[in-house]
């Protein structure tokens, strides 16, 4: 696992350009290693600034998109098109204008998918899914995805995986979650064990709410505590914050990117 790399933007918007901007760099150089890329998308405001950002951006087409597969690392567990799922997010703001494959887009089960009302086996599809997706050299049951976006919530959360649940001690690729301490209670999330699967990570934290949690997630917390601690990339982390969420980030351990 890597060491977490902190680099600070000066304001929200700012810190959105420049992740899309870095986004479009990953994916030509992983297409172009490889033939092929593959992308976790995150929700929430930051996120979904940044797919913003990326489809505006005058390099979006430097991508390859129809070589690009898509997940998600964590869904609402809601009615297909739900204004609060993150799928329906993503494709508003980047997936509905690029050229991607449809077949390379993978959104977790809706509630009212082939699997019903029961998340547990939408789930156990998703891993499906996954390991169908992994090859022999990413060696485990999920692909060694190239990027995968976290954004982190006030209390350390990363995708649904929140302090003291069950899910942070589960050992499958993806779980659901109830009762969960946000709205909506019942989720779909990939587990630590998949997020750690990934080669880079990117925690992406802007605002003065965030800076408690990004501080006790480049501490020593464990993850049962602080979920944001536990997510470690094999061969990056990045911590991507604006000012203000960097706000409690010890002397020396993150560097301005702009001023």
């Amino acid at each position: 696992m890597s060491a977490p790399e902190v680099i600070v933007h000066r304001d929200a918007p700012l810190l959105a350009k420049a992740v899309a901007a870095r986004l479009v760099t990953r994916l030509v150089d992983a297409v172009a290693a490889r033939g092929a890329a593959s992308l976790v998308l995150t929700g929430g405001g930051i996120g979904t600034a940044v797919l913003t950002e990326l489809a505006a951006a005058p390099a979006r087409d430097a991508v390859d998109w129809r070589h690009v597969d898509v997940w998600w690392g964590d869904e609402r567990f809601l009615p297909s098109g739900d204004k609060e799922r993150n799928e329906t997010g993503a494709r508003a703001a980047l997936l509905d204008h690029v050229d991607v494959d449809p077949a390379r887009v993978h959104p977790m089960p809706p509630s009212d998918g082939p699997d019903g009302d029961d998340p547990e086996a939408a789930a156990a599809r998703y891993a499906t899914e996954l390991r169908e997706a992994a090859r022999p050299e990413d060696h485990g049951v999920v692909p060694s995805f190239d990027v995968l976006l976290l954004g982190i919530g006030p209390e350390g959360h990363i995708a649904s995986l929140f302090p003291g649940l069950p899910a942070l001690y589960d050992e499958r690729s993806v779980v659901a979650v109830r009762g969960a301490p946000k709205p909506p209670p019942t989720r779909l999330t990939l587990t630590l064990t998949s997020i750690n699967a990934a080669r880079e990570i990117w925690i992406l934290a802007a605002g003065p709410e965030k800076a408690n949690a990004v501080a006790l997630a480049l501490s020593d917390a464990g993850p049962v505590q602080v979920p944001a601690a536990g997510g470690r990339g094999r061969q990056r982390t990045l911590f991507l914050l604006d000012a203000e969420a960097a706000g409690q980030v010890p002397q020396g351990m993150g560097r301005p990117a702009d001023h």
